[in-house]
């Protein structure tokens, strides 16, 4: 921001000669020439208007400052601030703070490395020290030298007070008081009604956890939700996984408190783990029915993005049931997803997505980036939270066992097919057979190049969907599958079977 400066330094003027020095010529007339040679100096002419100034100068009020005169036998040279080199400390230009561009003034060609901060108008050559004076053919007397410096700082002095006298004749347009309205206290009063976000988020915070976990590689953050008073903690694999091999793992609670967590229990194929911390009396979150949900639902996302904890974002339920493989293709988690709108950003994975009623959803787990984007870069409308029924089953099996088991059909699928529905592998793959002898596929009669059409009424078009809406249901479910071998179509009935990690 730059502002004119009502207060740069007038010029000096010559200084009138004393009445023993020779009177000058008038006006127009050719001055005589100095002894020496060098022509005299005309003396200044002072308007009626200056004259006034100087005779009517007003008391200086006390509380302005005024600048101490030089000491030094030579005039010294004091900066000026200067309107094209104005710069507000701190300013950022527009749009670029990511990058780390500020914004700034145009600063004079050359600048005082002992000067202050960029905040600071510079001007050009060296200020506030004492300058010697331009060489003369002509000498002058010490008493025109006195009356030079004093005619000086007398132009000085009115050209300041005029300036003063200037802002003091707008001061009329100025509030007398510049404090701001207040408002009255008790007469504020914010509805925080149950059920609003208010009261939502303060009953959610303190049951919501940041996460690190230190590795020789380096720290992982994310977030977790009390599961159970004893200590136990919900999070996602993927958040923890180096505990597995070893790395320390530390909680920190809502109120500030840290433990060290060990690992209980974690599953790659849901993206699921449970850690646990010494302490008990916890307060934990109730898991609720993703089953219930519908797309429009208000929720909140909890957890810490990028370390920031304890942060409530607030957005709907965009789309149910989005298939979603996340992490490395050798542990891939496939996700029967619920999207969501409200900012989900690194960090945030583990944490809990709560409905309005304070219910938990949903483990917040992924988030989806542009086209070519190949690592997380933030929120862009578009999070996944894996439903709170799967988040449920997985956690018991983690906490009695320590590991969790999936469902499977028993085929391999054909990657490359492009037709509708799914289609199962016409040959095996790797020596494995397209569908496994005396598996649940086998058992219902499905074949190699069969194509599978829908799971439970809910249509599959690629190998994900199909997947997923699998992984949805327990070891054990019985499931209908419309299947189409050749142009004969058929509702199949298959009873899942139970595959564990690494099988």
């Amino acid at each position: 921001m730059t502002d004119e400066n009502p207060f740069a330094p007038p010029t000096p003027r010559a200084a009138v000669p004393p009445a023993n020095e020779p009177a000058v010529p008038a006006p127009g007339s050719t001055p005589e020439p100095a002894p020496g040679g060098a022509p005299a100096e005309r003396p200044a002419e002072t308007s009626s208007a200056q004259q006034q100034s100087t005779q009517q100068l007003p008391a200086q009020p006390a509380d302005r400052p005024t600048a101490q005169l030089p000491t030094a036998g030579y005039l010294t040279t004091l900066p000026a601030p200067s309107a094209a080199g104005a710069h507000e400390p701190g300013s950022h230009g527009s749009g670029s703070h990511g990058s780390g561009s500020h914004e700034s003034g145009s600063h004079a060609p050359a600048h005082d490395p002992s000067a202050g901060h960029a905040g600071t108008a510079h001007a050009t050559g060296p200020y506030g020290t004492a300058q010697p004076p331009r060489s003369r053919r002509g000498r002058l007397g010490a008493g025109t030298v006195s009356a030079v410096v004093l005619l000086g700082l007398l132009a000085g002095a009115a050209g300041g007070v005029g300036a003063y006298a200037l802002l003091d004749s707008r001061t009329a347009a100025r509030p007398a008081d510049a404090a701001l309205p207040q408002h009255a206290a008790g007469t504020t009063q914010v509805e925080r009604p149950e059920g609003s976000v208010a009261a939502i988020a303060a009953a959610a915070l303190p049951s919501v956890v940041s996460i690190e976990v230190r590795a020789p590689q380096g720290v992982a953050t994310g977030s977790g939700m009390i599961l159970k008073s004893e200590g136990y903690i919900l999070t996602n694999n993927h958040v923890v996984a180096e505990a597995a091999s070893g790395a320390d793992v530390t909680v920190t609670f809502s109120d500030g408190h840290e433990q060290p967590a060990e690992l209980v229990g974690a599953t790659p194929d849901y993206d699921l783990a449970v850690i646990k911390v010494d302490e008990t009396g916890l307060e934990p979150l109730v898991l609720g029915d993703s089953d219930d949900v519908v797309v429009g639902d208000a929720v909140l996302a909890v957890g810490s993005p990028l370390g920031l904890e304890a942060t409530v974002t607030t957005g709907i339920v965009s789309a149910l049931h989005r298939p979603v493989k996340a992490g490395e293709s050798a542990e891939a988690a496939f996700i029967d997803a619920i999207q969501t709108d409200a900012a989900i950003n690194p960090g945030n994975s583990g944490g809990p997505l709560v409905n309005s009623a304070g219910e938990v959803i949903g483990i917040n787990s992924a988030i989806a980036q542009g086209p070519g984007t190949t690592t997380a870069t933030g929120n862009i409308g578009l999070g996944f939270a894996i439903p709170s029924n799967q988040a449920r089953h997985t956690a018991e099996q983690l906490i009695e066992t320590g590991s969790a088991t999936f469902p499977i059909i028993g085929v391999l699928l054909d990657p490359a097919y492009q037709g509708e529905g799914v289609q199962v592998s016409q040959e095996a793959q790797q020596g494995t057979p397209a569908v496994t002898p005396n598996g649940p596929a086998d058992q219902a009669g499905i074949k190699p190049g069969d194509v599978i059409l829908s799971v439970d009424g809910r249509p599959v078009s690629v190998a994900d969907e199909l997947i997923v809406a699998i992984r949805a249901k327990a070891p054990g479910d019985p499931v209908t599958l419309q299947v189409r071998s050749g142009k004969n179509e058929r509702e199949v009935r298959v009873v899942l079977e139970e595959r564990s990690s690494g099988q």
